[in-house]
């Protein structure tokens, strides 16, 4: 009997020891994982939120390499939808907002010029923006094509108008005579409507309907003509545009 009680207490010890030792294996692992998940590994980034960009403020200003650009980009549409004129006094920019106003200085002769950007570019190591040929030449970079230059992005000038002005582009053919067609029925109807010369290997002719003061009314106009035409689309009217559209309201 005595045998039988010290094996029984043999066996309770050691079915003791074995569930300390489980119970102790049980903690270390769950006290891991709590590590593990409270450290997550150094090579995970976290997530960032994606924030609008702000417009430029007048001030900003940078240095480098500018170029220009003409013919054969003359004439075509820009980045921003208005037809390229490389003698207006235009640049294109590979970041800032369309429609922003730069004083550009020459740093060789300290001459400059204000341009505003319209389009994208230039697309070369190295260089910072594409002015038009008439930017180019009135800071003597005719001749050497590129030069060391500093933009200030700067205010608009008094004597630009505020607003933009778009239409609603329902055509556009290599025939003047059936471009014209098109034109004067609109005209009659809308009473803005003209033709826009775009220029390349074949001339084509554009019909542009209305001089809408924002993008939001030209889309309105659009859905209207989208009635008949399916193919239409909204373009911002340059400055020529705008002028022609002016004489054909007051027919």
């Amino acid at each position: 009997m005595r045998r039988d009680h010290r094996l029984k207490r043999k066996i309770v010890l050691f079915a003791c020891l074995v569930l300390v030792l489980i119970a102790t294996a049980c903690a270390r692992k769950h006290k891991h994982k709590s590590v593990a998940h409270a450290n997550p590994p150094p090579n995970v980034a976290p997530k960032k939120e994606s924030k609008p960009n702000p417009t430029v403020p007048a001030g900003y200003s940078e240095e480098g390499v500018a170029s220009w650009y003409g013919v054969p980009f003359n004439g075509r549409p820009a980045a921003d939808g208005e037809i390229y004129d490389m003698e207006a006094l235009v640049a294109a920019h590979r970041l800032l907002p369309f429609n922003t106003w730069l004083k550009v200085t020459n740093l060789a002769n300290n001459e400059s010029v204000n341009v505003r950007v319209i389009d994208r570019g230039p697309f070369v190591n190295g260089r910072i923006i594409d002015l038009s040929k008439a930017a180019a030449r009135q800071i003597g970079l005719l001749g050497p094509g590129i030069g060391k230059v500093r933009l200030d992005v700067i205010s608009s000038p008094r004597d630009v108008p505020a607003n933009d002005f778009y239409a609603v582009q329902t055509g556009a053919f290599s025939n003047r005579e059936n471009a014209e067609h098109l034109r004067e029925k609109y005209a009659g109807r809308f009473g803005n409507a003209q033709l826009a010369l775009k220029h390349g290997p074949v001339p084509v002719w554009r019909v542009l309907v209305g001089k809408e003061p924002s993008v939001d009314a030209a889309n309105q106009l659009a859905v209207v003509l989208s009635a008949e035409n399916k193919n239409v689309f909204v373009v911002r009217l340059d400055e020529t545009e705008i002028h022609a559209a002016a004489a054909a309201g007051s027919r």
